[in-house]
Formats: structure tokens, C-alpha cells, sequence
């Protein structure tokens, strides 16, 4: 079952938010929203979280590289844990999508499930969209670890397995490169445009094999994907990597007038702290490393931030020039 557990969701939204509204709403329940969720919540803040979905991590089939999980974890046990966690600590997580995010004094409003929200900080967590390649049953294939996203977080599996990278540009050299040193059978499909492949050179430098073909099929069999096909013919490997990139889900951030790189990633300082003030991100919509661990990193500072930031404004905090010691 991907996403949050239903019933944890149901009992903490219909009363935890009775007598007061939000202070920060965090947009986004995947590891970076719910991460700063629970910090946010130990810090004694009211804390909402719009979920919109299952969150990409969801789709992990099973994580080696996340800290303290020696044996692996999938991606909705993550996404479990860290919503029970949050719970634990009387954050709200509410099922929905915000439509709109808007100024409202110093704050914000949003519209939430058909009503406004309000909140002195929102934390945008929304991430990014996979682009896909067109074949069929491809987000089965994710699922089941036969089609990957992310040669970071699983190209120790890929060692020594036949390995097709599906790139539309230089972005399937790229990680076609960074494959090859976990295998010497690495298979570059090109299915963008000629002049999009500039890298060609670097290609038969590194000994990988380079097909320019549209896929017209694909099989997803057992452990296997038998595979790939240009006019009836079929190819087997054991992974296929989609390296057609992301699109980062930015656009309330940039309706705010938030700065966005030429990726469309936020631009966030030391803090998270965007361009637009009491406006943060964490997580994979920010310029930067998509990894769970960096995303979990990048909420606590965030939410340290937003915190601390509060705590400023309503004159719970000491003058520097009048302390001994440093704010925390």
C-alpha cells in the first residue's frame, strides 16, 4: 500500500487543529515534509501537512544507502514511519492537495480541500515529476526495481547486470558514465533528437554500446526486463534506467514571486529560507542532491529556521549583543 495510513490521518485532523489554526504548513508528506513535521511539532508547534499523494519515495522498491537500515528498506515503510512519527508528536497530516498559495499580511493563505488556511510559514516540500519514459506498465516496472530513476541511490545493484539507459539528451551520457563503473555492459538508447547527443565521442571512449531507435515495446518478465524493442526485435537486460530528468513542482512558490533556478529547482539559502521571507523548501524542489538522507537534512535546518524565526518574532529570543553565548 503506497501513501499515509488512513485512519492515523483521520483521528489527528478532525480535532488536533480544533482550538487554533496552523502556525507553519508544511506542502508535501514525502521524507522532507514530514521530516520537518516532527521536528516542527517537538519544537511546540501547531503544524499542519498537506499530503498530496503518495510521494515519489513511495516507489522505492528497497532503499540500501538510508542510514540505519543495513538489510534495506522500501520506500513505503519510510513513508509509514516517518508519518507515525510525526503523528506521535500531534502534527496534523491532512489528505489534499493546496490549489493556491497566497500573501495574507506577514503570513500566508491557502486553499486546502475547498477552505483557507492560514499560517505565519509554509515549508514547501512538493518535490519533483519523473518524466517517464512512454512504455507500457513502466511504473509497475519502478516498483518492482526493473526500471530505476536514481543510479545514486541503486547502482551498486546494477553490478555487473546488462544495463539500458533510456536518454532523450547528454543527460543519458552522463549517467550512462556514472553506470559504467558498476558494469561493462551499459546499452545508451537515444530516443531524443540527433542533435540533442552531443557526447557521442565520450560514449565509445567508455565502451558503451549506443542505439539511436525509438523503444516499440517493452516486457517485464520475472527478475527480468526482456526488453526493448526497435522494429520487432527484442533486447534483453537485466535494469533499465529512464534518464529523462525531472520537472520540479514549483509553481506555487513561483506564483509567490520565489526565485527559481534555470532547472526550475528553489533557490533557498543556508536557512531554506527562499527569496519570498517566511517561504522554505526542502527536498528534491530545491537545487541539489535528491536523496532521502539530504532531504531529511535539509527539513531540520528548515524547520530550525522557521522556528527560530517565530520565536524572534514573538520576542522569545536574546539579543546576541546582550548574550553570552550564541543562539541555538
Amino acid at each position: 500500500m503506497l501513501g499515509h495510513p488512513a485512519g492515523l490521518l483521520a483521528d489527528h485532523v478532525a480535532d488536533a487543529l480544533s482550538q487554533a489554526g496552523p502556525e507553519v504548513l508544511i506542502i508535501g508528506a514525502g521524507p522532507a515534509g514530514l521530516t520537518a513535521a516532527t521536528y516542527l511539532a517537538r519544537f511546540r508547534r501547531r503544524v499542519m501537512v498537506a499530503d498530496g499523494g503518495a510521494p515519489r519515495a513511495s516507489w522505492i522498491p528497497v532503499s540500501h544507502n538510508l542510514p540505519g537500515f543495513p538489510q534495506g528498506i522500501t520506500g513505503d515503510a519510510i513513508i509509514r514511519r516517518m508519518t507515525e512519527q510525526a503523528l506521535e508528536f500531534d502534527a496534523v497530516i491532512e489528505p489534499g492537495r493546496v490549489e493556491t498559495l497566497e500573501r495574507e499580511g506577514e503570513g500566508f493563505k491557502a486553499r486546502l480541500n475547498g477552505r483557507v488556511v492560514s499560517a505565519r510559514a509554509v515549508l514547501l516540500a512538493t518535490g519533483v515529476t519523473d518524466h517517464h519514459p512512454d512504455l507500457p506498465g513502466v511504473e509497475r516496472g519502478i516498483e518492482r526495481g526493473l526500471v530505476r530513476i536514481c543510479p545514486i541511490c541503486d547502482g551498486y545493484e546494477a553490478i555487473d547486470k546488462a544495463v539500458a539507459i533510456i536518454g532523450k539528451d547528454d543527460r543519458g551520457v552522463r549517467e550512462a558514465a556514472f553506470l559504467r563503473t558498476y558494469s561493462g555492459q551499459v546499452t545508451l538508447i537515444h530516443v531524443g533528437a540527433a542533435e540533442a547527443l552531443t557526447e557521442e565521442d565520450e560514449l565509445r571512449r567508455m565502451g558503451v554500446e549506443l542505439i539511436r531507435a525509438p523503444i516499440d515495446n517493452v516486457r517485464l518478465e520475472g527478475d527480468r526486463v526482456t526488453a526493448l524493442s526497435w522494429g520487432g526485435a527484442f533486447r534483453v537486460f537485466d535494469l533499465v534506467y529512464s534518464a529523462l530528468g525531472t520537472s520540479p513542482n514549483a509553481e506555487l512558490a513561483q506564483a509567490l514571486g520565489a526565485a527559481v533556478g534555470e532547472d526550475g529547482c528553489m533557490i533557498v539559502d543556508a536557512h531554506q529560507a527562499t527569496s519570498v521571507t517566511g517561504l522554505f523548501a526542502a527536498g528534491d524542489v530545491v537545487r541539489g542532491l535528491n536523496q532521502i538522507a539530504v532531504a531529511g537534512a535539509e527539513a531540520a535546518i528548515a524547520a530550525t529556521a522557521i522556528h527560530n524565526d517565530l520565536r524572534e518574532a514573538d520576542g522569545w529570543t536574546v539579543d546576541p549583543a546582550n548574550a553570552n553565548d550564541p543562539e541555538p
